[in-house]
Parts: structure tokens; C-alpha cells; sequence
């Protein structure tokens, strides 16, 4: 029998739709030499915080133009110095959803690709009776159902706070949604993908497993901490 690690690395390929019980799953592997070389840098244990914090920002403005090469675009007419011609524009505005607060780190690599985007934050915590996460804050621009959504976060580890924030967002009136994250476990992108099959999953990496405590193998520790300094 295939682990786990086995069946997400034979069905994610980058760009391609992946069949499972007459669902379709859309995951991506986002694949670049360089953000290989940022990963290696930032997951050692003796990373600085000012280094590391600098790699999340390259990595994440690395990634954006794979998460954003399927919006949709309009023709529109453009006026050059020389003449009228045909360009095209983006069709939705922008919506980018850090969740808090690891999220933050990701935020600036995708503004200085989109400076144009509007910013929404999810802040969740677990609830210590349940375990189970719980919205704290959420403040999203009222266009939320006519953008399209590119939800923030380092780690997906159980799936958790992801799947959270997408039903938080979605009972806002989100409909066009995706989530990006720099280091994906399989049990968190599988949580993703029952919970919320409509919403793509981007990753550049997809380590083996979560130990007893919810972290990520091998990982890089707690992202949070290690952005702002709190280890």
C-alpha cells in the first residue's frame, strides 16, 4: 500500500488536474531552482531571523506569478505613443488573506508583485475545550464575492487553520479562492482538498509527515516565531 507522501507526489504535478473519486483536486507543485535554494537556507535550525524573514518575503514574490497565471483577463484598448492597440487586464480585483500571524511574513513578496491588492486578515486561535480553531478577527474589503482570493500562510501542517480561514471567508461571500503556502504536509493538503475541493492548493514543498505534536517533518520549525523573532 502507497503512504500517504506516495499518492500526493504521484498526483500533484505542476499545472495538471488530478482525478480522485470523481473529484477534481486541484494542487500545484511549484517547482524553481531558486526557491529550492531559499528553502534550503531558511530551514536550518541556525537561520536568523532577519535572514529568514528576508527568504519567506523572496520566496513568496517567487511563487506569485504561478499562483496568479490562471486569473482571468479582459481585453481592453490601450493607447500607446504610437497607436491604439488591444492589451489585457486582470478581470477580478485582488484580495490577499494572510493568516495571522505567520501569514504577515508571506504578505510583501505578493504587494510587490500585486501593489495593487487589497488586504484582508483572518486571525484564528484554538479553542481549548474543542482544539479546534476559532476565528478571533476577520476584516475583508466588502468586494470580497467579485475578487479572487490568494490565502497566506507558511505552513499547512493538519489543515486545520487553513480550512478555517476558507470557511470564514466563504461565509463572507468568498467565491473564488486559492491557498499558498512555502512548506505543505500531506495531511494538510488531504484536509484541504475533502473539506474544500473548489479551492487550489500551491505549495514549492511537500515534506513527509507530522509528528505527535502537529509539526511538519522535516519542516522548519514554527514559522511565526521564527519571523518575528519569538523563539
Amino acid at each position: 500500500m502507497c503512504s500517504i507522501l506516495s499518492f500526493f507526489r504521484y498526483f500533484t504535478l505542476v499545472g495538471k488536474v488530478t482525478q480522485i473519486h470523481a473529484r477534481v483536486i486541484l494542487n500545484y507543485h511549484i517547482q524553481h531552482p531558486v526557491i529550492d535554494d531559499r528553502l534550503a537556507r531558511l530551514r536550518h535550525r541556525d537561520c536568523p531571523t532577519p535572514q529568514f524573514r528576508q527568504y519567506v518575503k523572496e520566496i513568496s514574490q517567487l511563487i506569485a506569478p504561478s499562483v496568479t497565471e490562471n486569473l482571468l483577463t479582459l481585453p481592453v484598448e490601450v493607447e500607446t505613443p504610437m497607436e491604439i492597440t488591444t492589451g489585457r487586464r486582470l478581470e477580478r480585483s485582488i484580495i490577499l488573506v494572510p493568516i495571522l500571524r505567520a501569514g504577515l511574513g508571506m504578505l510583501d513578496g505578493f504587494l510587490n508583485i500585486l501593489p495593487e491588492a487589497s488586504v484582508a486578515h483572518v486571525g484564528l486561535a484554538r479553542n481549548e475545550d474543542t482544539l479546534q480553531p476559532e476565528c478571533y478577527y476577520h476584516k475583508s474589503p466588502e468586494h470580497i464575492a467579485e475578487a479572487d482570493i490568494i490565502v497566506l500562510d507558511p505552513m499547512l501542517a493538519t489543515g486545520g487553520s487553513a480550512c478555517a480561514a476558507i470557511e470564514a471567508l466563504k461565509q463572507q461571500g468568498a467565491k473564488h479562492l486559492v491557498f499558498v503556502c512555502m512548506v505543505a504536509a500531506p495531511e494538510g493538503v488531504n484536509a484541504i482538498n475533502l473539506a474544500h475541493p473548489d479551492v487550489p492548493v500551491y505549495y514549492p514543498a511537500l515534506d513527509n509527515r507530522l509528528n505527535e505534536h502537529g509539526y511538519i517533518l522535516p519542516g522548519l520549525g514554527d514559522a511565526g516565531d521564527r519571523i518575528f523573532g519569538t523563539c
